[in-house]
């Protein structure tokens, strides 16, 4: 009798692992963590590890227990989670309810999905380095465009009397669109013949003719805004999207940004106004600012 059982049980491990080798291949390994993670519902019990999946169909892990809290606005208990063998590695660490929480009265044409379309031009942008320095780099991002644009409600410049002085008569091929053409727009006020000429350049439109596509077509828009944080000096020594993944500081972004006109005590409250954005920013994405805060 025992002898039966036990060839029986050797038949049974022998079945078992006869049924792994033939899986087909991809469906051996267990399911990652998002691949099981249930809704958020608020008022349920989630002890620390828990992965779930917010509203917006991104992921939160806790990080301590906690009974039901929202992952977006209960930043303590809850830290975004990029999946691994599930859900969407390499995602914009923001989601649409942070973004909407960062700038609660935004001008409709800067849309979140016209944010997140953008993001395929550059996409070494907010991606690059740990979980850390990748929601560092987007809340740095976001605060100079919140500065830039008053929170993303004004989508040109407001000071008109500055329009004539963006037109450089020095380059080869001039101001085709007009003496007053090349103003401040967009997210982070794209300006200067030079610069929307550089920035058509690279992604591929003629915004020296046509500049008016930055303030009429939000992807256009927020592309030119990646385009110089991730390629682009200025008056600093480094683009704004190295000086976060180095390891530089924030302070570092605004130099490269409009270094030439706050930085070195030149106009202190600016650069104020834009770390508290950043501070504010980083709470909300549960983030460390780090050191470096101002130029």
């Amino acid at each position: 009798m025992r002898r039966n059982r036990i060839a029986t049980l050797l038949m049974a491990v022998v079945a078992l692992i006869g049924t792994v080798l033939l899986m087909p291949a991809g469906t051996a390994s267990a399911a990652g963590p998002c691949d099981a993670a249930p809704r958020w519902v608020a008022g349920t019990w989630y002890p620390t590890g828990t992965v779930v999946r917010y509203t917006d169909g991104h992921y939160y892990i806790a990080e301590h227990d906690n009974p039901g809290y929202d992952p977006v606005i209960s930043t303590w208990y809850w830290d975004p989670y990029t999946c691994q063998g599930g859900g969407t590695p390499g995602a914009f660490p923001v989601s649409e309810a942070q973004f909407q929480q960062m700038f609660p009265d935004r001008n409709a044409f800067y849309t979140y999905n016209g944010l997140v379309s953008a993001l395929r031009a550059y996409p070494g942008f907010a991606t690059t380095g740990s979980e850390q320095v990748r929601r560092q780099e987007a809340a740095a991002f976001l605060a100079n465009v919140a500065h830039e644009t008053g929170g993303l409600v004004h989508i040109v410049e407001q000071n008109t009397a500055n329009y004539p002085h963006y037109c450089d008569r020095n380059q080869p091929y001039g101001c085709p669109a007009g003496q007053a053409a090349y103003y401040g727009r967009g997210p982070l006020q794209l300006s200067w013949n030079f610069n929307y000429k550089a920035a058509g350049d690279a992604l591929g439109l003629d915004l020296l003719h046509n500049p008016s596509l930055v303030q009429s077509d939000a992807a256009v828009s927020w592309k030119t805004a990646l385009w110089y944080w991730n390629t682009q000096r200025g008056p600093g020594t480094m683009t704004p999207h190295d000086a976060v993944v180095g390891g530089h500081g924030f302070g570092e972004t605004i130099r490269s940004i409009n270094g030439a006109m706050e930085c070195n005590g030149r106009n202190p409250a600016q650069v104020q106004s834009r770390v508290d954005s950043y501070r504010r920013f980083t709470a909300i994405l549960g983030v460390a600012p780090g050191g470096n805060l101002t130029c």
